[in-house]
């Protein structure tokens, strides 16, 4: 499969920008409205004119049309076909470029069976959930033996639950075929469960290519810093196993406990709006719960960025400014701190 290779591309907001995608690997495109990301997928696919060049495998790809780039394409509106039914719908492109019957139909069963869609085959579009199109959009780009696929927000209108289980799906998936994908995101943790890395793209500029722990623990940029929340990095100087798959890490005199993987844990990330910040002691366990004092409060336009100083530690939280007015927080005064277990992130060795 092709490794993409972008050099010098401008179009609308992209300015001279560089990409390179590996072969079979899953790039997540990652930025706010207006960044760029779509007209990104869009000169990869040949859809629009463009300055620069692109080059699969080396091979310059300017001049070649859409329909020859072997490039899958996965648009936010779907756009499945309502009279065809389910399995027809996945067996179109391979229709459309000639395979023989025994082909088509074993491409449709693998894909069915790979997207857990084969109840569905005789069913038709407007008799679908949300999920099951999307797996069904999803099966008919990749039919055609595509090399590429190209995927814009494939999550983007489904609830929470339902997009965790179709971006582990899709993983499995684009593994097993070994396709080089690109996704556009807005989801930074969608990004994290299924890019091999990612790309932040702003202002029609790639900020930084990373993994997602280098993105979250090594910004190269102030823009990529607060695109990812301004996380606080901690250092852990110590380690501890405790019962129940759980860790106890020492960063400072602050003690933090997390789920254990078998490994030991150097740096721990947390983000600045998954701390909660109360001016009177919480019920429930002591569970990573401390005790600060407030040495900054940085108010902005609807949330307030305060600094408390726990254990050694200068962490930086984040709040709505009805919430911090409601409390009436002033530098200096003690505050109680919970760091949420689930949304921790951490760098091991």
């Amino acid at each position: 499969m092709p490794r993409i290779e972008l050099n010098n591309i401008s179009k609308y907001a992209l300015s001279n920008i560089d990409l390179i995608v590996e072969d079979k690997e899953i790039l997540a495109l990652v930025g706010p409205n207006g960044a760029g990301k779509s007209t990104v997928l869009n000169i990869i696919a040949g859809l629009v004119s463009y300055k620069g060049e692109v080059y699969f495998d080396g091979k310059n790809m300017d001049r070649v049309p859409p329909h020859k780039r072997g490039i899958g394409y996965l648009f936010q509106d779907l756009a499945l076909f309502p009279h065809l039914t389910v399995a027809a719908n996945i067996a179109y492109g391979l229709k459309i470029q000639g395979y023989g019957q025994t082909v088509i139909e074993k491409r449709v069963n693998e894909l069915v069976d790979a997207l857990h869609i084969g109840k569905l085959r005789d069913r038709f579009p407007n008799n679908l959930s949300g999920g099951e199109k999307q797996r069904v959009a999803i099966a008919r780009a990749v039919a055609p033996f595509q090399k590429i696929l190209l995927l814009d927000e494939p999550t983007s209108s489904l609830d929470a639950q339902t997009s965790k289980y179709l971006r582990a799906e899709l993983s499995t998936l684009l593994r097993k075929l070994e396709i080089t994908a690109v996704f556009v995101m807005h989801d930074l943790l969608g990004a994290e469960e299924i890019a091999d890395r990612i790309a932040i793209i702003h202002k029609g500029r790639i900020e930084q290519v990373a993994s997602p722990t280098d993105i979250f623990f090594q910004p190269k940029t102030a823009i990529v810093n607060e695109f990812i929340g301004m996380p606080n990095i901690l250092n852990c100087d110590v380690c501890r196993i405790l019962s129940s798959g759980l860790i106890e890490v020492m960063c400072g005199e602050m003690r933090i406990v997390l789920p254990y993987e078998g490994t030991t844990i150097k740096k721990i990330a947390i983000p600045p709006h998954d701390i909660y910040i109360s001016d009177a002691k919480p019920p429930g366990p002591e569970l990573n719960r401390y005790t600060g004092i407030i040495t900054e409060i940085i108010p902005l336009r609807s949330i307030v960025r305060v600094k408390v100083l726990i254990g050694g530690n200068t962490l930086l939280a984040e709040l709505p400014m009805e919430t911090f007015v409601e409390m009436n927080l002033e530098k200096g005064g003690e505050v109680f701190a919970i760091v949420k277990l689930r949304r921790l992130r951490y760098f091991e060795t």
